[in-house]
């Protein structure tokens, strides 16, 4: 499955990976020293950044601002990072020109004058989808960003954005949204296959099921453990089991490793998170091979087995 079609109609190239920052920075300021991890990930291939005003009060925004900047003082070679943030529809933005007040927030955080892709957070009312996405459409048309896409949409709600860009002659370049091991409602329902006839790329956030999907992950802070996938203890050994074989087959990978591959060999672009050099280089090691078909299904059966709770 093609994943970057859309993108690249809009002049933008998104994969295979991306790196998620909604734990840089705290409490609206940047984080320090992130610089390394930046260059990192663009020095790898990895040229996705994620953001969003919601992550950090801004915090992470400012950090990639903070990294942009010690890299043009370095001169660091390489290809151009993708920059990536969202605009959340909170109840009280009541009109459209909110969308463009607020990237307009996003790109002095950010230090930029143009923003590369821009998506609706989340569809919530009360104003409907189609009203957010035709001023995605307008902000698009202003120059103020080079791509627009949606995130945490269904099926039907691809389609209802799909059109309404369509209309204008605006590509939907992306829909970003919660997707792994852990949790293939997107897969279940039908928003991959809806993504795959448009031409949309399917960004897969959580790919690593908020990071318990790797027997070694560490234990998730504060209230970001509520959004964890609640998962029958048993099932999830198993899984992991799994991976743990399969990344030895391979000639030791890590079950991470193996985990973000199965997710690209679904043909979505993961954005697995990294405040170190350490995760960045082990987000890395799943590039650049695939998983075998007969991997693939039985990484799909063990997942069936792990019982939701909740």
């Amino acid at each position: 499955m093609k994943n970057d079609n859309a993108a690249r109609d809009a002049g933008i190239v998104l994969g295979p990976m991306g790196i998620g920052t909604n734990v840089w920075g705290r409490g609206g300021k940047p984080l320090p020293g992130i610089g390394e991890v930046f260059d990192a990930a663009i020095d790898a291939g990895i040229r996705l950044i994620d953001t969003a005003e919601l992550y950090q009060g801004g915090g992470s925004e400012l950090s990639i601002a903070l990294a942009l900047a010690e890299r043009r003082e370095r001169g660091s070679p390489g290809g151009e990072p993708v920059i990536l943030s969202k605009f959340f529809p909170w109840p009280w933005r009541l009109s459209p020109r909110s969308l463009e007040s607020a990237l307009r927030g996003s790109l002095v955080r950010l230090g930029i004058p143009r923003l590369d892709v821009y998506l609706l957070h989340f569809p919530f009312p009360p104003l409907p989808l189609e009203t957010w996405v035709a001023a995605l459409g307008d902000a698009f048309e202003a120059g103020l960003v080079r791509a627009v896409g949606v995130s945490n949409c269904d099926a039907g709600q691809v389609r209802r954005a799909h059109e309404v860009l369509a209309k204008r002659g605006i590509p939907l370049a992306c829909d970003e949204v919660e997707f792994s091991l852990l949790n293939r409602r997107a897969e279940k329902n039908g928003t991959l296959a809806a993504c795959r006839d448009l031409g949309v790329p399917v960004i897969a956030y959580r790919p690593l099921g908020s990071g318990i999907l790797p027997a070694s992950a560490p234990t998730i802070p504060g209230f970001r453990s509520l959004m964890a996938p609640k998962t029958d203890e048993e099932g999830l050994e198993s899984l992991r089991k799994v991976l743990a074989s399969i990344g030895e087959s391979r000639g030791g990978k890590t079950s991470a490793q193996i985990a973000l591959n199965w997710t690209m060999m679904k043909g979505t672009i993961p954005i697995p998170g990294a405040r170190t050099l350490a995760h960045l280089e082990e987000n890395a090691g799943a590039l650049g091979w695939k998983l075998e078909g007969g991997d693939v299904e039985a990484l799909d059966k063990a997942a069936d087995r792990v019982a939701r709770i909740g």
